[in-house]
């Protein structure tokens, strides 16, 4: 027997509907590619979004083609997010920083027909016109006033549109059409960091359970009483699906556009009230700094959503005196990608404050809908003791169950049913998991595991150090070694033995790194994490490496 229900599809549409129907006078603050803040409402964010939906159909696009954007957070890149994705096509959002070969690659693998970029992305435009002629469009997302004036372009891309004059005179009498909510509205790569970057298609389902996930209390806290301003960028995982919660609950959007330097984000902060944020490690750590630099405190930030890799504890403490509560959360891009959210119990706000903080550091607990199995070695679920070791699998309804246009793989072959996430981790009776490493990560020595994040937490609680990473090193005897690599902070100095002073105690003595070597930076991947493939040449390039001199 089935229900007496009304088969309503779940739309991307559908949010922007209800954000103008009910909170149409919200605001929409976005910092732009010419200079300045532009204000308006999500009322003007669905006017403006049908205006481009009616030009986006006159350049005879077909359900299902995909739409590509090399673009920051700004009011412009949200109205592609709802006119292409509300139109029946996808938005395929590119992530810029990757190489310019692999932009290449995903745009030729994803079968764009247009491409919109903002202004900052100029120069990657004119590397890649040569292999632009195959789409229908390519659109500067400006206005005439200050379309570019590239002698490449002119010569490759002579009929480059300019984003103001496509929309300009267009009707806002557009009707969102329907259809089946698992048809395809978004499409984002990962990184690439093995082989080439792999493509996740979502769907409008299961976009909107996602956005509807994250605004719970005990995910991301969402709701009309908040400002909030997504950091993460809308080309990395969708914003974390911030584009779509934030209107759905009708909050005040602060877009930050292209300036993340600590600055800039404070400045934006304050003049806009913004009480809650997202965004990955490297970016809070320069925040932090330049506020400590300038006797800054927060008048309004209440909450900071920090995901993207592991949070170090005094990063978190860092932002406790500040008076603002972190939430680490975990996601990958086929997780959309939120699982995880390290919202604490009742009773865990009786604990020590110790203890409370070695909770937060954790990844968190399951979000509604998403389930997690740690299974060992033998393919058995581990103990849910917070020590046991294992594979952390997932499945949802906004879990990816297969790459697009691809071969299956490991990820999804080994365990059918379930995503393999390549992360060991723990899990505790209360189901706060903690990543241990990645598996390509850990460091394996003597047939034992060590955890390269609690290594680098530890690391980065002491004073000297800016940031760490730790990686192997190949050993003889042991197989692997840990290795130390850190930058310092200015003026600052730090030596093997005050780094083996500082781990003494808070980890097995075998656990301790063999090795520093200090950098000037760490390389970071396309997506703010620490590129410990790069970090690995560092080492192997170091003269000690194959050597006996780094055990004296």
């Amino acid at each position: 027997m089935l229900g007496t229900m009304m088969d309503v599809p779940l739309l991307v549409s559908g949010i922007l509907r209800h954000a103008e129907a009910y909170h149409g006078d919200a605001e929409v603050v976005s910092a732009t590619m010419e200079g300045g803040l532009h204000r308006y409402t999500y009322a003007d964010l669905a006017r403006r979004s049908r205006q481009l939906a009616s030009a986006l159909a006159r350049m005879g696009l077909e359900t299902g083609d995909r739409v590509g954007t090399l673009a920051w957070n700004d009011y412009r890149h949200m109205e592609l997010y709802y006119s292409v994705s509300g139109s029946g096509f996808v938005c395929h959002t590119i992530n810029p920083r990757l190489f310019r070969e692999q932009i290449a690659y995903i745009i030729e693998h994803a079968g764009d027909s247009v491409l919109f970029f903002d202004l900052t992305f100029l120069p990657v435009i004119e590397e890649l016109a040569d292999q632009l002629n195959g789409l229908k469009a390519v659109v500067a997302m400006t206005d005439t006033a200050h379309m570019p004036e590239s002698d490449i372009l002119a010569q490759k891309l002579p009929d480059l549109k300019c984003y103001e004059t496509l929309i300009d005179g267009e009707q806002d009498s557009f009707d969102w059409p329907s259809f089946d909510e698992n048809t395809a509205s978004g499409l984002c790569y990962t990184s690439g960091t093995t082989g080439d970057p792999k493509g996740v298609l979502y769907s409008h389902r299961s976009s909107v359970l996602h956005a509807m996930a994250i605004t719970a209390p005990d995910a991301l806290g969402l709701s009309a009483n908040d400002v909030v301003c997504p950091i993460v960028p809308m080309f990395h995982v969708n914003a974390w699906g911030l584009p779509f919660a934030v209107p759905m609950v009708g909050a005040k959007l602060v877009l930050p556009g292209a300036r993340l330097d600590g600055a800039s984000l404070y400045a934006l902060f304050e003049a806009e009230g913004v009480s809650s944020t997202a965004g990955v490690p490297t970016v809070w750590l320069g925040l932090l700094d330049w506020m400590d630099g300038h006797a800054k405190e927060f008048t309004s930030l209440k909450r900071v959503i920090i995901g993207g890799s592991a949070v170090p504890a005094i990063m978190i403490s860092r932002f406790h005196h500040k008076g603002v509560e972190v939430r680490q959360a975990w996601g990958m891009t086929e997780t959309s990608p939120l699982g995880l959210s390290a919202a604490l119990k009742p009773k865990h706000r009786l604990l020590p404050a110790e203890d409370r903080l070695a909770l937060e550091c954790k990844q968190g607990r399951p979000v509604f809908g998403m389930e997690f199995r740690v299974v060992g070695g033998e393919g058995r679920e581990v103990t849910h003791d917070g020590r046991s070791f294992g594979s952390m699998l997932v499945r949802g309804p906004w879990v990816a169950a297969a790459y697009f246009n691809a071969a299956a793989g490991s990820a999804h072959e080994q365990y059918p049913g379930w995503f393999d996430t390549g992360d060991v981790v723990t899990i505790d009776k209360d189901g706060f998991i903690q990543i241990v490493d990645r598996t390509k990560d850990v460091v394996k020595s003597g047939g034992e595991w060590i955890s390269s994040i609690d290594l680098e937490n530890i690391a980065q609680a002491h004073p000297a150090i800016k940031e760490a990473a730790i990686v192997a090193r190949p050993d003889t005897r042991w197989g692997e070694r840990p290795v130390l690599v850190a930058v310092l902070k200015p003026g600052a100095e730090f030596s093997r033995a005050e780094m083996r002073a500082h781990y003494k105690g808070k980890t097995s003595k075998w656990c301790v790194p063999d090795d520093l070597i200090i950098v000037d930076e760490l390389p970071h991947t396309a997506t703010g994490k620490l590129s410990k493939k790069d970090i690995r040449q560092i080492v192997l390039e170091d003269p000690r490496t194959f050597s006996s001199e780094w055990r004296t």
